[in-house]
């Protein structure tokens, strides 16, 4: 392809065909779709894999099955699985590595066992991973080719909602527009995220940096569904050596020095396409012109240290000196780095400025590049695990301890795990059963804890910690939304505003001495960060070959038409549950509720009359039809809904199973809450009410299917939220004669499932209480709206 510019309507050339039913690496479809199934969607370890109590025994038991018939399992073992995915053909890109040695003056008293040693660098070529993320064609339709400024129908304001939709790809596409060579070339921004990771399996326990790459045409739906959004295209060594060396300034100038140039080396395929067009073909078959750029890296702030060549406790995005970092600064720049490196000493650099000057940065090397700018914050680790975790969880264990003797401290914080962990189980919620006391947290552990924690500290704590919480909760689930306004910001802005004004309690308290934390200090960029490259502020995904080989082969595979239905071609929605009632009158005996089978007459008119003008408590039972046949008992339901802000398919919607069985992991009764839509003209909870199930059934009256729920409703108590938490308070209804509040609604009523946290109060909880008491024990709870990004968005 010469990269000639084609007319308008063109047709793209035809892709290259594959013959039908050419399963290639894998004999058949069923072999596909078994490793699949075992390594994308079951992610079973290798380790599991091949013993006894996993696929070596799934395997024997399909042998077993397959032995008469002279057949045998697709799989022999892991390693048969594995050899399989590898000789895929589709988007290979080959790993390559090379070696880097010290070359610096050696001491007299002896080299060093470090100097000496060889460091291994792995990677893949950028600029074919970035190719084969652009000619996908599974997500052909979820590319923006050019920048863009968008803005809502009401009101004319600007909004944010994928990565082309910021100012700072709109500035470097009238860049590239400048020159005569790269007009009307398509601008391609590669963003960039690292993580340290410990390699164990067969490398001695080596510790290295995961680079991840990206680029910000794709659309943040494609990211969060997994689909080959993110890739893995490095592993950079991290030198080691004894604690006496660790310090000395060599080996930090070594260590840094071999991260900026293994960034370096790897990248810089990707180099001549930031100046002179490629042509690149796409997912919907048409090539364009195209011109690479770095853009935003996600790191933790370890990392950000070290790519912005900074001093730890310095800002890598403005001026600010690490003594007071929240003072109103100018933002840095590559010219204003570069500018003090020539004219000051590396002593006055690194005292003064908190630059480390003696590096030769990365982004040197690569054109339009600003390591200030291109900095983004890692969500996870510098917020919920920073911020969250290791500021303000450990600063209210520190005020207990701080305010009360050793002893009583140590009952407020036991009670506090025990509230913790009586909060119920919830669909995708991790749950604490020993409370925070475990050692080895990770991020995850962390954004489970955020979800739950806030009701579980309340009496324990002055207001201002609890508003403290609600401050830095509310600005973390925002900056998270997957489309963000201008009021949006505004939302930000007082969220981060409130968390400042409350969290002063800490340091009033003798708690903390100063503020001047470089992870909190970041929450003051967010707002111009979503405004110059939203929305490079996502979670680092992580992601390995395997996966991208058979996600590349299913690509392929449906694309040819030869993935339609499924194996079986059967599908179930639902599974009956076993040994249920099968009439009104017996479910009402096995749930202990008598006033079922009138409930259900209730039911049957008000579906039958819809547009009756009388309320449904002033209908005469003998009005209400009687329904005495079978119905089938349903253990589980599941809703639908739109969700992009939260991990789901591409065009943003997620599943969700809401449970109502006797008898849950052979253990205890469960009965989830649900959001029920009483108004969809009202916003947010105006609209809803919250409600538990007691059981989902079906049946049909003269032909018709009515799918159902027992319920029993939750009344809301007040008109607003909760002022110190932002959650709505509800408490168990009830009706004329005090009895539970019990209806039956058609499925169809309930929107998803809801969290409902107890309220506490100034009680301690018992020990012996456990999660499956937590719905039947208290008189009030918070309906949970952090559970996740889309009850967030709802529940207010």
């Amino acid at each position: 392809m010469d990269g000639i510019f084609l007319l308008p309507g063109t047709p793209p050339p035809p892709l290259e065909n594959i013959a039908t039913g050419n399963w290639t690496p894998f004999c058949n479809r069923t072999e596909f779709e078994t490793a699949e199934f075992l390594y994308m969607q079951n992610q079973m370890p290798a380790g599991q894999i091949n013993r006894h109590d996993s696929l070596h025994r799934l395997l024997d038991l399909w042998a077993s099955t397959l032995a008469k018939h002279d057949d045998k399992p697709p799989f022999a073992d892991h390693r048969d699985l594995y050899d399989n995915i590898d000789n895929s053909p589709f988007r290979d890109v080959n790993w390559q590595n090379f070696t880097v040695t010290y070359d610096g003056e050696r001491p007299e008293d002896g080299t060093k066992l470090w100097m000496d040693d060889k460091y291994e660098v792995w990677f893949h070529d950028p600029h074919e991973v970035v190719r084969n993320m652009l000619a996908n064609p599974t997500y052909a339709n979820e590319i923006d080719y050019c920048p863009y400024r968008e803005y809502s129908t009401e009101g004319d304001k600007r909004q944010w909602k994928d990565f082309m939709s910021g100012d700072w790809a709109w500035d470097q596409a009238d860049e590239i527009a400048k020159g005569p060579s790269t007009l009307g070339s398509m601008f391609v921004p590669v963003i960039l995220g690292s993580d340290k990771t410990t390699v164990s399996v067969g490398t001695g326990n080596n510790e290295y940096y995961l680079l991840y790459a990206s680029i910000g045409n794709i659309r943040n739906n494609v990211r969060r569904a997994h689909r080959d959004g993110v890739a893995v295209i490095g592993f950079l060594a991290m030198p080691k050596t004894t604690k006496e060396h660790a310090t000395k300034a060599v080996f930090r100038k070594f260590r840094r020095q071999l991260f900026h140039s293994s960034l370096s080396k790897i990248l810089n395929t990707l180099k001549p396409g930031m100046t002179t067009p490629k042509v690149t073909r796409f997912g919907d078959g048409h090539y364009c012109r195209v011109i690479y750029g770095l853009g935003p890296y996600i790191a933790d702030y370890e990392e950000q240290a070290l790519l912005a060549c900074i001093v730890h406790g310095w800002c890598p995005k403005c001026m600010a000196s690490r003594k007071d970092l929240d003072e109103d600064v100018l933002r840095c720049c590559r010219e204003y780095t570069e500018a003090l490196i020539q004219e000051g000493s590396l002593g006055d650099l690194w005292d003064d400025f908190g630059i480390v000057g003696e590096l030769v940065a990365f982004m040197n090397d690569f054109p339009r590049a600003d390591i200030h700018q291109m900095i983004s914050p890692d969500i996870l680790h510098q917020l919920i695990k920073g911020a969250f975790k290791d500021h303000l969880v450990e600063w209210v264990e520190k005020y207990l301890r701080h305010m009360h003797t050793k002893r009583k401290a140590d009952q407020i914080m036991d009670d506090i795990d025990c509230r913790i962990a009586a909060v119920t189980s919830f669909s995708g919620l991790r749950r604490f059963p020993q409370g925070r006391g475990f050692k080895q947290w990770t991020g995850d552990d962390s954004k489970a804890l955020m979800k739950v924690y806030l009701p579980a500290i309340e009496g324990h704590v002055p207001v201002d910690v609890m508003r403290t919480f609600r401050a830095l909760l509310e600005f973390c689930y925002l900056v998270h939304h997957n489309i963000i306004t201008e009021d949006t910001l505004v939302e930000i802005e007082d969220a981060l505003s409130r968390f400042h004004h409350y969290h002063n309690i800490f340091r009033m308290t003798g708690v903390v001495p100063t503020f001047s934390l470089p992870r909190q200090h970041s929450l003051k960029h967010y707002v111009q960060n979503i405004q110059f490259h939203y929305n490079a502020l996502g979670q680092i995904l992580v992601t390995n070959q395997w996966l991208d080989k058979l996600s590349a082969a299913r690509a392929d595979f449906t694309h040819w038409g030869m993935l339609t239905g499924t194996c079986l071609s059967v599908t179930m929605d639902t599974l009956e549950g076993k040994k249920r009632a099968q009439t009104i009158p017996a479910l009402a005996e096995e749930l202990n509720i008598p006033s079922l089978p009138n409930l259900l007459r209730c039911f049957l008119f008000q579906q039958l009359h819809p547009k009756d003008p009388r309320d449904p408590s002033d209908i005469p039972l003998a009005e209400c039809p009687l329904y005495l046949s079978k119905i089938s008992v349903f253990n589980s339901a599941s809703s639908r809904f739109y969700a992009p802000s939260d991990l789901s398919g591409i065009s943003g919607m997620r599943v969700e199973h809401i449970r109502s069985c006797p008898i849950w992991q052979n253990e205890y009764q469960c009965h989830d809450c649900v959001f029920v839509n009483t108004d969809s003209s009202l916003p947010g909870m105006q609209g809803l009410e919250v409600a538990r199930v007691h059981a989902f059934f079906s049946f049909r009256y003269w032909g018709r299917l009515y799918p159902c729920a027992l319920i029993s409703w939750f009344d809301t108590v007040g008109d607003t939220p909760d002022e110190d938490t932002g959650m709505w308070i509800v408490h168990p209804g009830f009706g004329a004669d005090s009895a539970p509040g019990y209806a039956v609604i058609h499925i169809d009523s309930i929107y998803r499932a809801a969290h409902l946290i107890p309220m506490y109060g100034m009680q301690f909880v018992p020990r012996e209480l456990k999660l499956y008491h937590s719905y039947d024990t208290f008189q009030a709870y918070y309906v949970n709206k952090y559970t996740d990004h889309h009850a967030f968005k709802i529940a207010f």
